[in-house]
């Protein structure tokens, strides 16, 4: 593995998930950090898959829905 770069992030989860992901890091006796960046590390794949903003074919971005019909 090469070097590690430990710069600071902050990142904000909804309360009902970070309260999961701290249950599971100290079920396994892990660090928060450890738990998100090895479900980063399993799940980076499928998440690539994803279009990105600006990929999603016939979508021009924007919300608007007027003059749609129910």
């Amino acid at each position: 593995m090469g070097t590690s770069d430990k710069r600071k992030q902050s990142l904000y989860f909804p309360e009902d998930m970070l309260k999961e992901i701290q249950q599971e890091a100290a079920r396994q006796d892990r660090s928060l950090s450890w738990i998100v960046q090895k479900s980063w590390r399993l799940s980076r794949k499928e998440i690539m898959k994803f279009p990105g903003v600006n990929e999603v074919e016939g979508d021009d971005g924007e919300d608007d829905v007027r003059g749609q019909t129910e």
